[in-house]
């Protein structure tokens, strides 16, 4: 297979040159009259946002239209996310997936959120086969199928999967009981090896991703370079947008971000069963506001939304009393829906604590029957619950942190579970939690403690800085399906506010010091007479920030000093975890 950087990068400029031509972005095909062509259409990490394939299929159809051979694939994470793929536990997405085409998938992790028997339901749902070679039952057969092959036009395609073995920590425990996830690398070996004599074309679709902190064995480039013969490695599971993709070794490894708000395109040149040439590019799908959806698609899009709002309706427990969620009280002090939804991230991941912060609940609860979409209002994030490692030390730090505004409204404002503070006052910022117990005894702040979260302040989110470096342990399910499920054990609840928050002391008095007058000393070069005021400058009311592929919003926050729950405020944003390149974001000026 030719990779020379020189031949790659000629053969972009005629990609560049056709996509002036074409609304579509459509590749050209290589000009070689003996060489059969192959495009290869991916997705990877949409994370249930089905209002991205209507457009999705738009871009599908043009190609598939046109002489090409086409496949579409997905490197997964795929049925789970948001409301939208959570309630009918994927089956939304299978439908979407159906009708836009796909020729086959791989398992990401949170593809496993609703269990293995329900992922291998899944598999039954879609038109299409769900891939995962790495990984086996306790019998010693594999879940999934683990390849498939397709016959095309002069050639045979052999397309096989990898699920990431971080699976095993970045789901629920119980969701993959009895799995075992074989390391990639020896299985994609394996993989090679069996269909190296059946097929011309051999690509991997693997949720491995290209991240540091992931083990280098289970990433996709220590697969793609230890392991011959894999001409594109279609990845997923660390978000990487790779424009025109990376090599390693000699696979093109190629990723299209997330959300849906790419699409990638690979073509490959082959001559007499042999690939001789690649190229890759992207085409930017949910930020192209010129791009129309399909119209098929769209309809099954509504006709699945009309679906979901009489799902919301579902009864899931009931509550004796009102749950207070709003604004004004939970980012102020310590309310009965944030103790909930605190013991509720405690409780689903077996942690000694948890936090969670005041910003992410949105609406209160009225006493009686809570519905599904009751719990969608109050947590509308699709945040997933996070368990981290944390020492004592630095439990004392994040709650010094989400305080720091105290008496002043702040969405950092931490809710607890499994431990008590009290914010004091009278001493000074970052040094004023004093009583901190753990399960009612004085913290340790040498030990170190499982603390559940949700993957926003996980992240760093509302500059919880403290915890992006510390080690996870776990990658679990929804924090609405957490609460759903304890609704569902508990019956009705009456959670109350406990004193797991309290205040001592008060502010200190500030003292007004009296102005010094400075009197100036007349010399020559002086007069007495007084300087003119300086204009003011002129101020700006706000700026205006262009998302770029790979932004969050509060990553944006940090950016320009103001909160993600401000730029919601400013932007009106439905959605906060849902921005698109290309998207305006006005933030305040300073």
């Amino acid at each position: 297979m030719m990779t020379g950087k020189v031949n790659r990068k000629l053969l972009l400029w005629v990609m560049v040159i056709a996509l002036m031509f074409s609304s579509f972005g459509t590749l050209v095909v290589f000009a070689d009259e003996h060489a059969e062509s192959l495009i290869i259409l991916h997705t990877n990490d949409i994370h249930g946002r089905g209002e991205a394939f209507g457009k999705l299929a738009t871009l599908v159809s043009q190609y598939r239209d046109g002489d090409h051979q086409v496949l579409l694939l997905d490197a997964g994470d795929t049925f789970h996310g948001i409301p939208f793929a959570t309630v009918p536990e994927g089956a939304s997405i299978a439908t979407l997936m159906n009708a836009v085409g796909y020729d086959a998938m791989t398992a990401g992790n949170h593809d496993f959120n609703y269990g293995q028997s329900r992922l291998v339901a899944l598999d039954g749902l879609t038109d299409f086969p769900i891939l995962a070679a790495n990984v086996y039952k306790a019998d010693g057969t594999r879940l999934l199928d683990p390849y498939v092959l397709v016959e095309m036009d002069g050639f045979t395609v052999g397309i096989f999967g990898l699920a990431t073995p971080e699976t095993l920590f970045k789901t629920h425990p119980n969701n993959v009981t009895g799995l075992t996830f074989v390391d990639p690398v020896s299985e994609a070996a394996a993989m090679v090896e069996e269909l190296k004599d059946m097929a011309d074309v051999i690509i991997a679709i693997g949720h491995l991703g290209i991240d540091e902190e992931t083990e280098y064995g289970a990433r996709s480039t220590a697969v793609a370079t230890e392991v011959d013969g894999i001409h594109v490695f279609v990845d997923g599971h660390s978000h990487d947008l790779l424009e025109d993709g990376m090599m390693a070794g000699d696979t093109l490894i190629v990723s299209a971000g997330y959300h849906g708000s790419h699409m990638g395109i690979v073509e490959l040149s082959i001559v007499d069963g042999q690939v001789v040439e690649t190229m890759a590019g992207v085409v930017v799908v949910s930020g192209d506001e010129a791009l129309e959806a399909d119209e098929a698609v769209t309809e099954i899009f509504a006709a699945q939304q009309a679906e979901l709002e009489e799902m919301l309706a579902e009864p899931l427990g009931s509550t004796a009393v009102k749950l207070e969620g709003e604004r004004d009280f939970v980012r102020t002090g310590e309310t009965n829906l944030g103790n909930l939804i605190a013991d509720v991230l405690k409780n689903a991941a077996g942690a000694d604590i948890a936090f969670t912060n005041g910003g992410g609940i949105r609406a209160s609860i009225e006493a009686g029957v809570i519905t599904r979409g009751d719990v969608v209002t109050a947590f509308p994030f699709g945040n997933n619950i996070e368990v981290k490692e944390v020492p004592g030390a630095v439990v004392k730090e994040i709650l010094e942190h989400g305080t720091r505004a105290y008496p002043e409204a702040s969405g950092g404002f931490p809710h607890v579970a499994g431990m008590s503070y009290q914010i004091d006052l009278s001493r000074s910022v970052g040094d004023r939690i004093v009583n901190l117990m753990v399960n009612g005894e004085p913290i340790d702040m040498e030990a170190s403690y499982l603390l559940a979260t949700n993957d926003f302040l996980a992240a760093g989110g509302d500059d919880y800085t403290m915890l992006g470096g510390l080690p996870t342990v776990a990658r679990m399910m929804a924090m609405d399906e957490a609460l759903a499920d304890y609704l569902a054990a508990a019956g009705e609840i009456a959670p109350e506010v406990e004193g797991r928050i309290t205040v001592a002391g008060e502010l200190p008095v500030a003292v007004e010091e009296e102005p010094v007058i400075e009197v100036p000393v007349m010399d020559d070069h002086m007069t007495d007479e007084p300087e003119a005021a300086p204009m003011p400058m002129p101020v700006s009311e706000h700026g205006i920030h262009v998302v770029q592929p790979g932004e969050v919003l509060w990553r944006i926050a940090q950016q320009h000093h103001t909160t993600w729950e401000m730029l919601a405020e400013m932007n009106q944003l439905a959605n906060p975890h849902l921005i698109f390149p290309g998207q305006e974001i006005a933030y305040p000026a300073h």
